[in-house]
């Protein structure tokens, strides 16, 4: 784990690459598109973003060895040769087949580059500014999704094809990759551990963190999910308005993550998350029971603001534990954001047997076991 200074020369292209690990949230906007261009049911629809969580859960791991082996800039620097192949797919010759090949190596070329940008930023950023950083770094890339359906929406409408999309990503990658291969970095020397992985499952504290990755990402994917359905549901709104409360969550969120790049600099993690978790449930429950509008986007708005930075957090948190296994917990910890996949579908069956009031139970309960959590981090973090 580095220390003194920030390297700001190395600081700046190393967060650039950050804006195009938020690429992979194009898939959302993505799904209609394709489905309407090819005529897709929602079957065969929904397998786009599935592709691209079933790599989080395959390469994670492998790709914290290939760190060790070939370093962590060289690393960053080959997921976005991935991504920028990735990106020209569907520009040259556009099917389905292509499509689900091209969002295939996004989720892959994604998921080499968040294990490895992460330990990238401890090697030019000191020990007690990289819970900070890795909060930026979050701003970065939220602002990056937050802009995927902004860029799609004027592509298609202004141009008249929003497959132009693809090629300003992969120009932009490009560009990420130029600007970082001719930067200096040094990295810290990587000791070698054969079992490594292995003990990291063995350690206690390092699985408690790893469950709050899961369940905060599975937390936000399955909100995101019911809130629209929630709100047609219960108060009859409309599907816009049901999107506006979810685009109000992002900007919530947004704002999250830019605070946090600077509170968590300054304020322990632990304290931190008691505080701000605390607010989140309150805010949860009186999202479930409010009756008025206003209530009800405001406690939404509470939630995305006070929930914005755990996942930043606890990555710290984790790497900060044990900074000489960085490269195999970011692994690990990247391997979690496959939890994605996990509380929407129980949400589902909830539903389908009751209500969407009741399948918010689950991500309540999620966010209430974070916050249990954040009681038993180590104070001197």
């Amino acid at each position: 784990m580095k220390t003194g200074k920030i390297q700001l020369n190395a600081l700046i292209p190393v967060l650039f690459s950050f804006f195009v690990m938020g690429f992979v949230d194009m898939v959302g906007i993505s799904v209609s598109y394709v489905k309407n261009d090819f005529g897709l049911n929602d079957k065969l629809a929904n397998l786009i973003p599935m592709m691209v969580f079933l790599w989080f859960a395959i390469f994670s791991l492998p790709t914290g060895r290939l760190m060790g082996k070939f370093g962590r800039k060289k690393t960053v620097l080959f997921s976005a040769v991935v991504t920028a192949v990735a990106m020209i797919m569907p520009y040259i010759s556009y099917s389905f087949p292509v499509a689900l090949a091209a969002f295939a190596l996004l989720g892959i070329g994604n998921t080499i580059l968040q294990v490895s940008l992460n330990p990238l930023l401890t090697d030019i950023v000191p020990a007690e500014k990289v819970t900070g950083m890795l909060a930026l770094g979050q701003f970065i890339k939220a602002i990056s999704s937050t802009l995927a359906p902004i860029l799609i929406g004027l592509a298609a409408g202004v141009f008249g094809n929003w497959q132009y999309i693809f090629p300003a990503y992969c120009i932009i990658t490009v560009i990420s990759w130029i600007w970082l291969s001719f930067t200096k970095i040094e990295e810290e020397p990587q000791v070698q551990q054969q079992n490594s992985i292995g003990s990291l499952f063995k350690d206690g504290y390092i699985m408690m963190l790893f469950s709050v990755i899961i369940l905060i990402v599975g937390f936000e994917i399955g909100l995101m999910t019911a809130v629209p359905k929630y709100l047609t549901e219960r108060f009859s709104m409309t599907l816009e308005q049901g999107g506006f409360a979810c685009s109000l969550y992002y900007i919530a969120r947004t704002t999250g993550t830019f605070a946090g790049s600077f509170l968590l600099s300054r304020i322990p993690v632990r304290k931190f998350q008691i505080i701000t978790l605390s607010v989140a449930v309150l805010s949860f429950i009186g999202f479930m029971l409010f009756n008025e509008s206003w209530m009800i986007f405001t406690a939404l708005f509470l939630i995305g603001l006070t929930c914005a930075n755990v996942f930043a957090a606890i990555f710290g948190e984790a790497m900060n534990y044990k900074p000489s296994q960085a490269n195999e917990i970011s692994a690990l910890m990247i391997t979690g954001v496959a939890g994605g996949a996990l509380i929407p579908p129980i949400m589902g069956i909830i539903a389908d047997s009751w209500n969407q009031a009741a399948s918010l139970v689950i991500p309540l309960a999620a966010l209430v076991y974070i916050l249990a959590v954040s009681f038993k981090l180590k104070k001197q973090h």
